[in-house]
C-alpha cells in the first residue's frame, strides 16, 4: 500500500514540472562549483612561472638559504656558498599542444661551502650532511673549504 502512495506522489511531482526544475537547479549549481573551484579564495594572486624565469634568481635564494642555515651550525662561523646549475627550469607540454603539464626545476651540479670552520674534520661532515640532505644531491658534489682571513 505505501509503494502505491509513493509511486503516485513521485508521478505527481514529476508531472507537475518540479522534477525538471530542481534537476536544472542541480545542474546549475553543480557548473558553478565546477567555476568555482579554479578561483584561488586565498587573497593572493597566484604564483606564475612565466617564460620569465632566472636560474640565477633561483640559485641566489638557494645560496642565501643555505648561508643562512650553515652559518648556524655549530664551528662553521661566517658563511658563503657558491651553487652551479646545469641547466635551465625545462618545460613539458602535451604532444601537440600549449598545455604545459610540469616544469622541471634545474640541476645542481655542484655547491662550493666556504667557511670559517672548514678546517675542521667534524664541522665538514656536519655542513656535507646538511647539504646532500637539503639538495638531495650526493657527496661527490660538495665541497667544503677554511674561509682565509
Amino acid at each position: 500500500m505505501k509503494d502505491g502512495k509513493l509511486n503516485e506522489k513521485l508521478n505527481q511531482f514529476a508531472d507537475s514540472g518540479r522534477l525538471r526544475k530542481m534537476i536544472m537547479i542541480a545542474g546549475a549549481a553543480g557548473i558553478a562549483l565546477i567555476l568555482l573551484s579554479s578561483v584561488d579564495f586565498t587573497g593572493c594572486a597566484p604564483r606564475e612561472r612565466n617564460e620569465e624565469f632566472s636560474v640565477k634568481t633561483y640559485s641566489t635564494e638557494i645560496e642565501s638559504d643555505l648561508e643562512s642555515v650553515i652559518s648556524r651550525i655549530e664551528g662553521a662561523g661566517k658563511t658563503k656558498v657558491l651553487l652551479t646549475m646545469e641547466n635551465s627550469v625545462e618545460y613539458v607540454y602535451l604532444r601537440d599542444s600549449t598545455t604545459k603539464t610540469k616544469e622541471v626545476e634545474p640541476l645542481i651540479r655542484g655547491v662550493l661551502v666556504v667557511c670559517e670552520g672548514g678546517d675542521k674534520p667534524v664541522v665538514v661532515e656536519r655542513i656535507t650532511e646538511a647539504v646532500t640532505k637539503a639538495l638531495d644531491i650526493s657527496t661527490a658534489k660538495v665541497c667544503i673549504t677554511k674561509l682565509s682571513e
